[in-house]
């Protein structure tokens, strides 16, 4: 993915990137625009640390932490804003390759399966894809809702995000969304881990309680589903 390729080449060194020390950013403010591994932002900021993601704090949103129905762990973030929704969440990835060329068909497949189409695009962070999934409306009727899946691959570490709402028809809106993922930091771990396990999420400031078992298996890169949730911040 053309985001992960400019961080990969910025590491690297370039004529443009090798200046002196003076000039160079600070690590809490780099270059470009994220989303960042911890790496290149080590500082929290004015974010919230939610484990696997530092999540920019932005007025008026609120935060949702999404749970497994059957073991109460943590599985997604939510940032609800001007009724628009975000969804995030980080899993590991290849150290030599990242999964979001993969992915994007896995996921169109899955949209078809329920019922729904999608449509590949370039977006402000690559490729993307802009979906339409099934829905019931409030008389009955079925119908659809819009969905745009986001990936981006970073150090080990791939980041999904799927925004809902307003911010898939309106201009604005998504633009408010996208710089707050813009602003997202992933911490990934230094410990193994396989492609896609999905990376610790804990509520705000609990970050010393150990994480429970999932029971039946990892989490998997599937369509979002809305679960039980814990609001944390507003």
């Amino acid at each position: 993915m053309a985001l992960f390729g400019r961080k990969k080449a910025a590491r690297a060194g370039s004529a443009d990137s090798v200046d002196s020390a003076a000039s160079a950013p600070s690590p809490a403010e780099p270059e470009g625009r994220g989303p960042w591994d911890v790496d290149e932002v080590p500082e929290l900021g004015g974010r919230i640390d939610l484990g696997a993601i530092r999540l920019p704090k932005r007025a008026g949103s609120q935060v949702k932490m999404e749970l497994d129905s059957k073991t109460r762990r943590v599985v997604a973030v939510r940032l609800l804003l001007d009724s628009s929704s975000l969804q995030l969440q980080a899993f590991a990835a290849p150290r030599s390759e990242g999964l979001w060329d993969e992915l994007r068909e896995e996921i169109a497949q899955q949209v078809v399966k329920q019922g729904g189409s999608s449509d590949e695009r370039t977006g402000s962070f690559g490729r993307e894809l802009l979906a339409r999934l099934p829905a019931r409306l409030p008389d009955g009727r079925t119908g659809s809702r819009p969905a745009r899946f986001i990936g981006v691959d970073g150090p080990r570490w791939f980041l999904r995000a799927v925004m809902s709402g307003k911010a898939t028809v309106d201009t604005e809106a998504a633009a408010a969304l996208e710089d707050v993922l813009a602003d997202v930091v992933v911490v990934r771990g230094s410990e193994a881990r396989p492609p896609r396990d999905l990376l610790t999420l804990h509520l705000p400031g609990r970050s010393g309680e150990p994480a429970p078992d999932l029971a039946g298996g990892r989490p998997s890169l599937d369509l979002p589903k809305r679960g039980p949730e814990i609001t944390e911040t507003r």
